[in-house]
């Protein structure tokens, strides 16, 4: 009774510090939708990769020499693998055999389950191979991780839909390579609670197993995700869960935390990286990443998570200017695979978008980037004729999204919702050569549509109804703004300068 007190007593002490901690403004580590992180260190370096969900490429990956200021430094896929349809979700780094592997979800293109499938690669940041599926069990495997045991790997996941059992964390036997699941399937914790397991992930401590998962509804409005943990003397179990759970869950800023992974820092803390939705912006900048030490008060007792306090950046990472000056496009951008095949070109400070967009896809092809905020400005500048629609837009999905474009001498607001195109304002310009073109969107989410030609000040251009962009959000993504062709493929719209503020 007296060690319960004390262990209880120094959760809610460090649950304090996490309260008053949590008083300053915390920032992401991790700006912009980047759910489900997991992340590595060669000994030098800090590597996180996120899921992607139907943006292209495929799980980005960041680069840290302190857990703190992050940059992309690429993708794991470049192009989709075979075998996939989307629903690129939860990537779990590991090493070993000298070689990086990624775990990762992707629904089946032959019956669109979710499976797991592996990639390889020397290096942590490129390279990736993949090796295909992995895991295939059940309606759905999702959420891997690798855990080492007496020298064996296991492969522990998320599944549900198996005889109506309950959601469970189950595991098998990794083969040697890294490339197989072998044996029989084990069960390691049930949802006997229904309130939700998944995003498992391990520390082996004191001669125990503990093993971290997130419960609750992870996405959207609704959501009210949150970190608990279990721990076991065996890897096979039977699992004890905390009493005091949860651990990690929402503070001022933030909420709806978990799905993350653990490195150990330069100084031998483990640290916990995460995602959460900020409580400002909420689905429109999606889940951000987020970074929380744990520790435990005493020995042989509960661990408890510590909030990093805030870093203040040399830089904004909430703004991007391209003068498009590489020799190829910035790792910022991305588009939505499974309706458009864009066709990109950079070269001599211009980038050229065509393409094409499939049948169901009203919108068109849009290059994007990830917001940071609810409120932000984005603007570009055109160059050159063309038929064809080009300028900016704000993306939900194929069938919602709004923007604001040039179509010969047209300036044209448009709209698509419910799978169909519609234009809310049609204003003739006097030719010009070039042109910019600025959308704006309001905490509200009201969007504000702006032009110039030559040397004229912006000139703002209104509609009928107000313009709202709530009807955006998808459940697992964020909206995305960013540069809009739409038109026959044999055209392409010419940009010499994209900002986003």
């Amino acid at each position: 009774m007296i060690k319960y007190f004390i262990s209880t007593f120094s959760a809610c002490i460090l649950g304090f510090i996490f309260i008053c901690q949590a008083q300053e403004s915390i920032p992401a580590v991790i700006p912009g939708d980047f759910a489900d992180p997991s992340v590595i260190s060669d000994g030098k370096n800090y590597y996180a990769v996120g899921t992607s969900s139907e943006w292209a490429p495929h799980f980005p990956i960041y680069r840290s020499g302190d857990l703190q200021k992050w940059e992309p430094v690429g993708y794991v896929f470049d192009k989709a693998p075979e075998w996939t349809a989307g629903s690129f979700w939860a990537p779990e780094y590991y090493f070993m055999n000298g070689q990086y592997y990624i775990y990762y979800t992707a629904r089946r293109k032959k019956d669109n389950i979710s499976c797991m499938g592996v990639a390889v690669s020397k290096y942590p940041d490129h390279g990736f191979v993949d090796k295909g599926v992995i895991v295939d069990f059940g309606n759905e495997a999702i959420d891997a991780f690798i855990v080492e045991d007496k020298g064996q790997h296991y492969i522990s996941f998320k599944a549900y839909g198996l005889d109506k059992r309950p959601i469970e964390i189950l595991a098998m036997k990794l083969s040697a390579d890294g490339l197989r699941a072998e044996g029989e399937v084990f069960s390691l914790l049930k949802d006997d609670a229904r309130v939700g397991l998944e995003g498992q992930s391990f520390i082996k401590k004191d001669g125990y197993f503990y093993l971290f998962y997130s419960a609750g509804n992870c996405c959207g409005l609704k959501c009210d995700y949150n970190v608990q943990v279990a721990r076991s003397k065996a890897f096979k179990g039977p699992y004890e869960r905390f009493a005091q759970n949860p651990i990690l869950f929402e503070n001022k800023d933030w909420t709806c935390s978990g799905h993350g992974t653990f490195v150990q820092d330069k100084k031998g803390r483990y640290q916990y990286l995460y995602h959460a939705y900020n409580k400002e912006s909420t689905v429109y900048t999606g889940r951000q990443g987020q970074l929380a030490e744990l520790v435990w008060p005493e020995e042989n007792g509960w661990p408890v998570y510590k909030q990093q306090a805030p870093v203040k950046l040399k830089s904004s990472a909430a703004s991007i200017y391209d003068s498009f000056d590489g020799k190829v496009p910035a790792l910022h951008w991305q588009w939505d695979w499974r309706h458009s095949s864009p066709v990109i070109q950079q070269s001599n400070n211009q980038l050229r978008l065509s393409g094409a967009a499939t049948s169901n896809n009203p919108t068109g092809i849009v290059l994007t980037v990830r917001p940071s905020k609810a409120d932000f400005a984005i603007s570009t500048k055109l160059s050159g004729q063309s038929s064809a629609l080009r300028g900016l837009a704000y993306y939900g999905d194929a069938g919602a999204a709004l923007g604001l474009g040039l179509a010969g001498n047209q300036l044209q607001i448009w709209v698509v919702r419910d799978q169909q195109f519609t234009v809310l304002q049609s204003l003739p310009l006097q030719s010009s050569n070039t042109v910019e073109l600025k959308l704006s969107v309001d905490t509200n989410h009201l969007c504000q549509f702006y032009y110039k030609s030559g040397k004229d000040d912006w000139q703002k251009v209104s509609t009928n109804k107000p313009v709202f962009a709530n009807f955006l959000p998808q459940w697992d993504r964020s909206p995305r703004p960013g540069l809009h062709f739409r038109g026959n493929e044999m055209e392409y719209a010419i940009f010499t300068q994209f900002i986003l503020e």
